[in-house]
C-alpha cells in the first residue's frame, strides 16, 4: 500500500472536502472559513471549489452560528460548524448545552441534531489565557453530545466521517499545537475511523499512561526517556472523551497495574478525576500503587512562553511522576 506525507491541517481540510463531495447536505460554517481558509488554515481553498451556499463566513456571534447550524440539521442539512477557539464556544454554551444535547430527548426521540462542531484547543502558543484553555471535560460532562480528541493525522483524518455518521452533536475538539504534526498516511479509498474506542499507542507492561489530543506527543516522548532507564509504559490515546472507553482503560491497568493521567485540563474537577474514579471503581485490585494525575496548573493560562510551559504538562513532569509511581 503506498503512502503520502500529509500535515494535520491538511488531513483536516481533506476530510471536509472529502465529506462535501461525497454529500450535497453538508456544508462548513464560521469565522474566516471562506475567503481567510479559516483560523488555522484548515479550509483553505474550499470557497474556490464549493462556493459561499456550503462554505459559508460568520459574523462574530458563536451563539447565532451555531444556532443557525442546530436548526439546518433539524432541516436534514449535515452542518459542520467551525469555532476558532474552545474559548469562544463559551458563547455559544446556551445553544449546544440547552438546546443540541437536549432536543432528542425532550422529543421523544423524534429529532435527531446531526451537527458537528470543530474547535481548537489548548495552550502552547502564546495566545494567553483568552485562547488557550483546554475545556474539553466541560463538554464531556453533558449527555447528548459526542466528544472527540483527534491526536495524530491518521484520526484527523479519519474522525471527521464517523461523526457525520452519526445522528447525535459530535464536538471535534483540535489541539492547536498539531496542526503542523506531518506523518505517512497510507493511500485508501475509507479513512473513517471508530473515535469512540480508545487505541494503544505504545505497548508497555510498568505503566499506563493515558490522554489525549495535544498531550500524547508527550506521553510518548517521555515513554522514550523512561524505557532508557528500564521502565516500559503503556501510551493509551483516549481518542473519545464521551463516552470514555472502559473497557480499554481497563485492560491497560490489568496488563501494567500502575496508572498515570495526563490532561492538559485543570486538575479540580477535571478529566483525570473523573478516569481516576472509574479506574478504582473498576479496577482497584488490580492496582499496585495509587493513580497518578498529571494537569494544568490551577491558574488561567499565562502568556509569557516560560510560564505557560510551567503551567501545563511537559515531558519532564511526566517523566518525573512516572518515575513516583514505580517508586510507589
Amino acid at each position: 500500500m503506498t503512502s503520502r506525507p500529509l500535515t494535520y491541517r491538511d488531513a483536516v481540510r481533506e476530510a471536509i472536502r472529502e465529506a462535501m463531495i461525497a454529500d450535497e447536505r453538508i456544508f462548513l460554517m464560521g469565522e474566516d472559513v471562506g475567503k481567510y481558509g479559516g483560523a488555522y488554515a484548515c479550509s483553505k481553498g474550499l470557497l474556490e471549489e464549493f462556493g459561499e451556499e456550503r462554505i459559508r463566513d460568520t459574523p462574530l456571534s458563536e451563539s447565532g452560528f451555531v444556532g443557525i447550524g442546530i436548526g439546518a440539521a433539524l432541516g436534514g442539512m449535515r452542518p459542520i460548524i467551525e469555532i476558532m477557539t474552545v474559548n469562544f464556544s463559551l458563547l455559544a454554551l446556551d445553544q449546544i448545552v440547552n438546546t443540541a444535547a437536549t432536543l432528542r430527548h425532550m422529543s421523544g426521540g423524534q429529532f435527531a441534531v446531526p451537527i458537528v462542531i470543530r474547535m481548537a484547543t489548548g495552550a502552547g502558543r502564546q495566545l494567553a489565557a483568552q485562547h488557550s484553555h483546554s475545556l474539553e471535560c466541560w463538554y464531556a460532562h453533558v449527555p447528548g453530545i459526542k466528544v472527540a480528541a483527534p491526536a495524530t493525522v491518521e484520526d484527523a483524518r479519519g474522525m471527521l466521517a464517523s461523526a457525520l455518521a452519526d445522528p447525535n452533536p459530535v464536538i471535534i475538539f483540535e489541539h492547536a499545537t498539531l496542526y503542523n504534526e506531518t506523518a505517512e498516511l497510507p493511500e485508501k479509498s475509507d479513512y473513517a475511523v471508530d473515535f469512540e474506542t480508545a487505541r494503544i499507542r505504545r505497548a508497555g507492561t510498568d505503566l499506563s499512561l493515558f490522554t489525549y489530543g495535544g498531550s500524547l506527543p508527550k506521553a510518548l516522548a517521555a515513554a522514550d526517556q523512561l524505557a532508557t532507564q528500564g521502565i516500559a509504559c503503556e501510551v493509551v490515546d483516549l481518542r473519545s472523551l464521551r463516552p470514555l472507553d472502559d473497557a480499554t482503560i481497563m485492560k491497560s491497568v490489568r496488563n501494567t497495574h500502575r496508572a498515570l493521567i495526563v490532561d492538559e485540563g485543570w486538575r479540580s474537577v477535571g478529566l483525570s478525576a473523573e478516569i481516576s474514579a472509574r479506574i478504582t471503581e473498576q479496577a482497584f485490585f488490580e492496582l499496585d500503587g495509587p493513580v497518578a494525575r498529571i494537569a494544568s496548573r490551577e491558574v488561567p493560562i499565562p502568556y509569557a512562553r516560560h510560564l505557560e510551559l510551567a503551567a501545563t504538562p511537559q515531558v519532564e513532569n511526566i517523566v518525573t511522576a512516572a518515575k513516583q509511581v514505580m517508586r510507589r
